[in-house]
């Protein structure tokens, strides 16, 4: 028997354990772009072997990613939207929050489309019916929309070649394998794309995935900065963050 895991930094420890239980002494396949540091450290001191695919697909370009300000990063993407390319600009909630100073795709909408009266936006986040974000997808991969606003439920399984800028904002809220997945969503296609993470409130571990982010785009070395950064958890238990304990 065989288990194949993708978007493994997605599942938690109980989650794959669950899976590793529906067969007897299973091969198990688990694939990631990012793996969290927990799998890269089992890799180092567990049954873990690892293979690396180290070359982009044919005719696709590194993506070139900038911390920049909010402003910049529209100027840019109403540049790249006027060349006919298309866009993502993520938010990190849905709604409004009195306790936090975040962004929200809400919000952020009703004034991009102000901003944005000349282009085609649309909306999406996870509350949303799934006919409806379907729907909203399928029209963005067709082209039928310039900016797709949204939230994280883009991380994984979009495919658009022709959308050449990620803008992320509240970029120190997120997580490394996050960023790094969203960054996967542009540069997909034969043009040259951009992902520009645009920071919120500053804060020394924010600053510091920032900078990892802007310094390579290998999903590994991402994960051995993000191992330092906020720890590795427990080998044997199921905390995938902190210290290791030995």
């Amino acid at each position: 028997k065989l288990i194949v895991i993708d978007e493994q930094h997605r599942f938690g420890v109980r989650q794959r354990a669950a899976l590793r239980r529906k067969g007897d002494k299973v091969d198990t396949l688990i694939m990631t772009a990012t793996p969290i540091p927990r799998t890269l450290f089992l890799a180092l001191y567990g049954d873990l072997d690892l293979s690396v695919l180290t070359d982009m697909p044919p005719g696709r370009k590194p993506v070139r990613t900038e911390s920049v300000i909010e402003e910049a990063a529209l100027k840019v993407v109403r540049e790249e939207t006027a060349r006919r390319r298309q866009a993502y600009i993520v938010y990190p909630v849905i709604e409004e929050s009195e306790t936090k100073t975040l962004k929200s795709v809400k919000a952020e909408f009703e004034r991009l489309k102000v901003m944005f009266k000349d282009r085609r936006l649309a909306m999406l986040h996870g509350a949303q019916p799934s006919a409806e974000k379907e729907r909203i997808m399928g029209e963005f991969a067709r082209g039928k929309i310039d900016i797709l606003i949204a939230t994280t439920v883009i991380e994984v399984g979009i495919d658009v070649p022709n959308a050449t800028v990620m803008v992320i904002n509240n970029a120190e809220n997120f997580g490394l394998a996050s960023l790094h997945q969203l960054r996967g969503r542009v540069g997909r296609g034969r043009w040259d794309s951009r992902c520009l993470l645009v920071a919120g409130e500053a804060t020394a571990t924010g600053a510091e995935r920032i900078e990892a982010m802007c310094s390579t785009n290998s999903g590994f070395v991402i994960s051995e900065k993000d191992s330092y950064i906020r720890g590795v958890g427990e080998v044997l238990g199921v905390r995938q963050h902190g210290d290791m304990g030995f």
